[in-house]
């Protein structure tokens, strides 16, 4: 895998001339249409097809996964234009390997809300090892509030991807309250109602584990916290169920501030099966113009959590979106959410040339809207999903968290599907 970055003049057809691959088949691999204009500074991945087969009448997915030894799943990962789906027909091609050797494997996570389009679902599941829908919550009494989430499990286990049980502070209004978990936290009898609450739903719906995502909990009730997922443990791992529990970013046990105090990371760590570091949100709604995932910050977290918490039980998040900001930014204005896919086609809209932040990591441009004022836009590409994915080897970690696979950016799976085998709970 090559990450070519747009010169002026360059083209997919010209990309494709100086590598010796198929136009075509860049624009597969990179979500982007053949006669799509480029612009200065966008990432191209080109990768390097060995074995190409060429469909024949009555052929299927599964005769030529068999023919080369191969799964069918990989078939999906290495041919995005089957969209997930097993159609095929005689005379078209199909990459059966790359000139590449992967240079790792772990587990991948996504998380998405049960409205995700089929189209997308199917397109993304192969590139995960779990699928996590988006989000049960709790009720004042302590009891679940329910998810619609029967469809979107059903796909999940047709590509052979686990799902896993969200479990947040979401109340029935669509908010999220830290008191409701200290509800949960303080009464064992309301306590016990709903992890019994939870095993027949998981039970009944056939999830794989229990992702808990309590956030913004009170400094007080940190170690009940703790218990509380130690108590999920007790009852859920003898009945074959894993434990993950979501982790604020934090660089230090001292860290002050609500959303780190109620999470201790040696105590979360001992009592969870894995954990989810969300490391993530430091360019973000309200914020100041910045990466959303800047390296340096990425490492702090991580080089903390390593040290409290077994490297093998860590889930490291990667974002799956960026930020458009108006400038000059200023306390209480609010940056729009856009894909990674909608930041490029926002540079060639307004003709912005984009730049690469080392030290971040990170993409970003400027560009001026139609009423003059002045916007930065920090997002994802190849080069800083490939920097953070190179973390996940070198620190030793389980794996990769998405937040979230609601957006569709076909060239990241691309890179993650280059570099590296990602795990199924089968294996």
């Amino acid at each position: 895998m090559i990450i070519h970055v747009v010169e002026p003049g360059d083209s997919l057809y010209k990309i494709g001339q100086e590598y010796g691959v198929s136009p075509y088949r860049l624009a597969i691999d990179n979500g982007i249409e053949y006669n799509s204009t480029l612009v200065i500074g966008q990432t191209i991945v080109v990768q390097f097809p060995t074995v190409v087969h060429t469909v024949k009448q009555g052929e299927s997915l599964y005769t030529i996964a068999e023919q080369y030894g191969v799964s069918v799943i990989s078939l999906y990962q290495n041919n995005p234009q089957l969209n997930g789906r097993s159609t095929i027909m005689p005379g078209e091609q199909l990459v059966i390997t790359y000139d590449q050797e992967k240079l790792g494997s772990f587990e991948v996570n996504g998380y998405g809300e049960p409205s995700i389009s089929d189209d997308l679902l199917r397109k993304t599941l192969p590139y995960l090892t779990y699928v996590t829908p988006f989000t049960y919550g709790l009720t004042q009494s302590g009891s679940l509030v329910m998810l619609n989430d029967n469809h979107m499990i059903d796909i999940s286990k047709e590509y052979d991807t686990a799902p896993l049980m969200h479990l947040s502070t979401l109340t029935e209004k669509g908010n999220f309250d830290s008191a409701r978990a200290s509800i949960v936290l303080n009464n064992q009898t309301i306590q016990d109602k709903l992890i019994d609450e939870i095993i027949e739903n998981m039970n009944d719906k056939g999830y794989y584990g229990l992702d808990v995502d309590f956030e913004f909990i009170n400094k007080q009730d940190a170690e009940k916290y703790a218990a509380f997922i130690s108590n999920l443990r007790s009852r859920l791992n003898p009945l074959g169920y894993e434990v993950i529990t979501a982790l604020a970013p934090k660089i230090s046990a001292m860290q002050r501030g609500t959303i780190y105090e109620g999470h201790l990371y040696k105590e979360i760590g001992i009592a969870s099966n894995a954990v989810f570091v969300m490391t993530y949100e430091w360019g973000y709604t309200y914020g100041p113009p910045q990466a959303v995932s800047p390296l340096p910050n990425v490492r702090a977290v991580l080089d903390y959590a390593v040290s409290e918490i077994p490297r093998e039980k860590i889930f490291m998040g990667i974002s799956n979106y960026g930020y458009d900001w108006t400038l000059p930014f200023e306390k209480g204005d609010k940056a729009r959410s856009i894909s990674n896919d909608e930041a490029i086609k926002l540079a060639i809209q307004y003709g912005a040339e984009i730049q690469y932040d080392e030290t971040a990591q990170a993409p970003y441009f400027n560009y001026y809207d139609k009423r003059g004022r002045e916007h930065v836009v920090w997002f994802e590409d190849a080069r800083s999903i490939q920097a953070k994915l190179a973390l996940i080897p070198e620190y030793g970690l389980r794996g990769a968290g998405y937040w979230n696979i609601m957006r569709p950016y076909q060239q990241g799976w691309t890179v993650l599907n280059s570099l590296y085998h990602i795990k199924r709970i089968t294996e």
